[in-house]
């Protein structure tokens, strides 16, 4: 099943049908044990007024046995004897014996052995009363049980027809102290009747509210997932097109499908950005690299045919320039491919006094001043750092009128190296803007004199991902001063 709408119609009907039935069930166990004690208290009612009659000594022909249609009674003696029962009782079951005949030894009076006679005698009630012990209390003589009657489900057969039956059992003592006990039934028809009508309802209901549950759930979800619809076909649109100035459309609303929009949005700026950055990062190579090579051809060309008018030097002079050129490119390639540098201790002390030692061709000499008694140790690419330094010299040499320093000191978990010169400075509204790549502020100077304008870009990038940052700003002397802050070894470890 590929459809979201689908599957979350099909999520929410189970949901519901899993709650439903569930719910059902348990309206089901409540209502029936709610009949359930109910039908309990009526058989209970029931059988304690025949037993009031007992502990009265009502006669058996006499007792007043009630709705013999609704709640069958029989009475037994401490033998099992049926001694009374309701006249339309014709069979009964699940409440001990199934006799529902009553025998003429228990009613016939006189006699002395059926308890009833009124010739008991103490021995006679005393064994009466050993032999029926059954761990519960006996009432007293003329008194009906108190303790909770025994509910027991059963059958019984009243004027042909047969039901179930709740039948609750009680004791009652006459005065000559013989113990009965009465059996009272009420029907479960009514509570069967309940819960069968309950059952049938639900089962009846149940597939229309399902329907319309899937149905409600399928038109809100396809409603719901309309926007993400109206992104998905701009974004194909925008595959095929390959137009990155197009955007998906933005739902007013505040929900978690807007801000995918507008997230998508964001993406499709940056990947513009991008896109058009790496373009004018290919037409700027391009342009940097054709100045060269015509020049390095037409000295070939030159010397091909005129040997004695060969260039050599400006022939090296402009392979060099190539090469470094190419080295730049290569390595703001690995830079924007996310290439990490690797995690050495360097002394950025010594680091910085071996580039200045190896710089001997400098028109403007450079001064280097080291803190003396502080840890100038940095994590990092030696290389890149390197790199790093050595382009920020090569940019205050270019730039510097008298001098050039170079101060590295530590302070606050991090190591500054601040690389001055006397030159004019940096104009405030323009120091951003240095940093981007091609990017020369003197168009009066010549390309061999003002590099291909990489140098900056590099830097700040291998600052940036070696955790620090490059700054620019106004020396104490009146020219530019670029601060490279990087993290103290302990601080990045």
């Amino acid at each position: 099943m590929r459809s979201v709408r689908a599957r979350a119609a099909l999520g929410a009907t189970l949901v519901v049908a899993v709650a439903l039935v569930a719910a059902g069930l348990a309206v089901i166990l409540v209502l029936r044990g709610n009949l359930t004690d109910r039908a309990d208290l009526e058989a209970e009612v029931a059988a304690r007024e025949v037993a009031g009659q007992l502990a009265l000594d009502v006669p058996y022909p006499d007792l007043d046995l009630g709705d013999e249609d609704t709640h069958p009674v029989r009475v037994t003696d401490e033998d099992g004897r049926v001694v009374a029962v309701s006249d339309d009782l014709e069979a009964i079951t699940g409440a001990g014996s199934s006799q529902v005949v009553p025998d003429p030894s228990a009613i016939a009076p006189g006699g002395g052995e059926d308890g009833r006679g009124g010739s008991v005698g103490e021995d006679d009630d005393d064994e009466a009363g050993d032999d029926g012990d059954d761990g519960r209390d006996r009432p007293a003589r003329g008194e009906v049980s108190s303790d909770e009657p025994d509910v027991t489900d059963g059958t019984a057969t009243v004027d042909g027809d047969r039901a179930d039956y709740r039948f609750a059992t009680v004791e009652a003592t006459t005065s000559e102290g013989v113990t009965l006990t009465v059996q009272a039934g009420a029907p479960l028809a009514a509570e069967q009747e309940a819960v069968r009508s309950v059952r049938d309802a639900m089962l009846a209901g149940l597939p229309a509210l399902l329907l319309l549950v899937a149905a409600v759930t399928w038109l809100v979800t396809r409603r719901a997932l309309r926007p993400v619809e109206g992104i998905r076909g701009e974004l194909a649109a925008i595959t095929a097109s390959q137009d990155l100035r197009r955007r998906v459309p933005e739902p007013g609303s505040r929900d978690e499908i807007a801000r995918l929009a507008r997230t998508t949005n964001e993406t499709l700026t940056a990947l513009e950005e991008s896109v058009e950055r790496q373009r004018r990062f290919v037409a700027d190579a391009s342009h940097e690299l054709r100045s060269p090579i015509a020049s390095l051809r037409t000295q070939l060309e030159v010397g091909a045919a005129h040997p004695e008018l060969l260039d050599v030097d400006g022939a090296v002079a402009d392979t060099v320039r190539l090469q470094a050129l190419a080295a730049d490119l290569l390595l703001l390639a690995r830079l924007d491919a996310g290439e990490r540098p690797a995690r050495a201790v360097l002394d950025l002390g010594a680091l910085v006094r071996e580039e200045v030692s190896q710089r001997t061709c400098d028109r403007i000499p450079v001064t280097v001043s080291v803190a003396e008694g502080e840890v100038l140790e940095a994590g990092g690419s030696r290389g890149q750092l390197a790199r790093v330094i050595g382009n920020l010299l090569d940019n205050a040499g270019r730039h510097a009128e008298s001098s050039v320093t170079v101060e590295v000191t530590a302070g606050r978990g991090r190591v500054r190296v601040a690389v001055a010169d006397d030159g004019t400075g940096v104009p405030e509204d323009e120091r951003e803007r240095i940093f981007e790549r091609f990017v020369r502020l003197d168009d009066a100077r010549s390309r061999d004199d003002g590099g291909a304008g990489l140098g900056l870009a590099i830097a700040r990038d291998v600052a940036t991902r070696h955790g620090g940052t490059l700054t620019v700003g106004t020396a104490p002397g009146g020219g530019a001063v670029f601060t490279l802050e990087l993290p103290a070894a302990s601080t990045a470890a």
